[in-house]
């Protein structure tokens, strides 16, 4: 059975690169953290480590797993703060920076509650579809689209099997005719939008275990995307956007999915911030219930008649990727 004292050595070994460094934090012995970490090697049945007389790094392996054993941690440390808290921790200045669309149209309905519910915050939100740097903008927390490259980040996950869909109005479609096929997309009219300062025209599927890219061109150009959005609603292209931002339009009828059988790129939501001690209770509180509502709205894409077998093309192609 993993040892959850082995997984927070692991996890600070692995930050700091040195068991002796580990051993110093915990004020243990290095023999002490490398037998925590050969006991968590033996449970996995995994090297996390590659070591030697002079350097210690991860593993394939070790890397693969650091996210899980990091949110591990982050869930026992949330339940503690939840017994532990009170009413009188839900207080403070909360600054938030959140994607347009997403922010006006699904996030902003929670947060009002949530604010509602505690009347100690205080509320500083940012919409915008430029990508915030937590380390220098004065904002406590951010909500993103996308695989997080940087490892320094600290985050958690909102909706991890979120993707992008194809959609368009059923006026545009009965007028221009419906895609048959991604080639057909080239001569139609794509609604573009800027994702920080960069036209986002490229256009990525998921195809045979690689991605296919789509260099895609529009008369019409925002540098909002819920713009795009509602661009698309008026009749006016065909949009790539992320499930939960069209999600209520394609439920209402407002939009289609186009091609639903071809699977979409994969954009994962996430709540993140620099550092860990900065996930307060208020901010753990608001994650639980944004990630409640964020998975009932994905819920509806594995389960909505308009995927039919693409779902399952979906799931293939992104386990592929």
């Amino acid at each position: 059975m993993i040892r959850l004292e082995d997984v927070t050595l692991f996890v600070r070994s692995a930050a700091l690169g040195s068991f002796s460094s580990a051993a110093r934090e915990a004020d243990i012995l290095p023999g002490q953290v490398s037998a925590a970490v050969n006991r968590l090697e033996r449970d996995l049945n995994k090297r996390l480590f590659a070591r030697s007389t002079r350097s210690l790094r991860l593993t394939a392996d070790g890397e693969a797993w650091l996210p899980y054993a990091q949110e591990m941690l982050a869930i026992l440390q949330a339940g503690t703060e939840q017994l532990q808290g009170s009413e009188d921790e839900m207080q403070g200045e909360l600054k938030i920076a959140v994607p347009s669309d997403i922010g006006r149209n699904v996030v902003l309905p929670v947060i009002t509650a949530f604010c509602e519910k505690h009347p100690k915050i205080s509320l500083r939100i940012s919409l915008s579809d430029h990508v915030s740097d937590v380390f220098r903008d004065p904002v406590d927390v951010a909500i993103r689209y996308g695989v997080l490259e940087n490892s320094s980040y600290v985050a958690l996950p909102l909706a991890e099997d979120n993707r992008r869909v194809l959609a368009a109005s059923p006026a545009y479609l009965q007028k221009h005719g419906r895609p048959q096929q991604l080639e057909d997309l080239l001569r139609h009219h794509c609604l573009l939008y800027t994702l920080n300062g960069h036209v986002y025209d490229k256009w990525s599927f998921p195809e045979n275990g690689v991605r296919r890219q789509l260099t895609v061109s529009s008369r019409m150009l925002c540098d909002d995307a819920d713009v795009a959005r509602r661009w698309a609603v008026a009749g006016m292209g065909i949009t790539y956007k992320s499930w939960i931002d069209v999600s209520a339009d394609v439920l209402a009828g407002r939009l289609e999915i186009v091609l639903p059988e071809r699977p979409g790129e994969a954009v994962p939501l996430n709540l993140i911030c620099p550092h860990r001690k900065q996930f307060s209770p208020a901010i753990r509180e608001l994650h639980r219930l944004l990630r409640e509502q964020l998975k009932s709205i994905t819920a509806l894409m594995h389960t909505h008649p308009a995927f039919g077998h693409g779902e399952a093309a979906l799931l293939s192609a992104n386990q592929r990727i």
